[in-house]
């Protein structure tokens, strides 16, 4: 026979989910430095990584041309979790755009600079903390296709503002040099397409370096050697013929801090040229919306 009793019977209520400690202001801080210090461990271990491979150290050099205005300890680590990415926001960013992230996607951790303190000797340092982003292969949206520029209008760029003269001769090794002493880039005539960008890049790469306060002519070599390469990798110019094979041994056996100062002075150098290079190509472009505008 049933039993109806339990109709008219008021059933437990269930036990409520159990709720995760609260962590306490000092464990908290633990937390968030154990996940910085977690990083920079990463870091320091593509570091070395990347100075004992040249392929490796070709990976990073794209990871950190695509990503010029990262420092080159983000470079290392989004090139240790995702050397494919090509365009990063955090999840309110993408949002913000229209744009979601696809659900179960791992984000990347990076570091982002927070609040600026003053240190003994007078220097400004800064707070960081974990950042997540997404690369743009993790959203929705469609991948933009890379922008194709016109050799001269490219070659046009790099030379605009230029820190030194440029002069053209006969018989210039390289097809391009930077004269120390003249402090003057010197050109081959008779070049274009890009060669004559590949080389330009690599001699006002070193005039660049030239500028600085680390400048050292043969250290220079390779850091021009360097930027050069990620210039034509960021501008669609053919940059097989790079080699990374024979790393500089000083760096292959370097500790880590010495080979992200050295990596810091290639991508500031990098960062220099890119935002020149970017100033006079939006001015073409302006340029060219203004006439055709006209024409119509």
């Amino acid at each position: 026979m049933a039993n109806f009793d339990d109709l008219f019977t008021t059933p437990a209520a269930p036990e409520p989910p159990n709720d995760p400690p609260q962590l306490t202001k000092e464990e908290y801080a633990a937390k968030k430095k154990a996940e910085r210090d977690d990083l920079y461990a990463l870091a320091d271990e593509m570091a070395h990584e990347i100075m004992q491979d040249g392929d490796a150290f070709r990976g990073f050099l794209d990871v950190q041309a695509r990503f010029d205005r990262y420092s080159p300890t983000n470079a290392l680590l989004i090139y240790a979790q995702n050397d494919k990415a090509t365009r990063l926001r955090d999840f309110d960013g993408w949002k913000k755009q229209g744009v979601y992230v696809r659900r179960h996607e791992t984000g990347i951790s990076i570091l982002e600079a927070g609040d600026s303190y003053v240190t003994e000797d007078g220097r400004t340092g800064y707070y960081y903390h974990v950042k997540k982003v997404f690369d743009i292969a993790q959203t929705d949206a469609k991948r933009q296709p890379q922008i194709h520029y016109d050799d001269r209008l490219l070659l046009s760029a790099l030379i605009s503002k230029r820190p030194v003269p440029i002069e053209m001769a006969e018989n210039v090794p390289n097809g391009a040099a930077y004269d120390y002493t003249r402090r003057t880039v010197v050109v081959q005539r008779g070049m274009d397409g890009q060669d004559l960008f590949r080389c330009v890049s690599l001699a006002m790469a070193r005039a660049e370096l030239d500028q600085t306060e680390h400048a050292d002519p043969q250290a220079d070599a390779f850091r021009g050697y360097c930027v050069s390469y990620m210039l034509c990798r960021k501008y669609g110019v053919d940059a097989r013929g790079y080699d990374f094979s024979r790393l500089p041994e000083s760096l292959r056996d370097a500790d880590s801090q010495t080979i992200r100062s050295e990596l810091t002075d290639i991508r500031d150098t990098l960062q220099t040229m890119t935002g020149r290079m970017e100033r006079a190509l939006e001015q073409s472009r302006a340029a060219a919306q203004k006439n055709v505008r006209k024409e119509r």
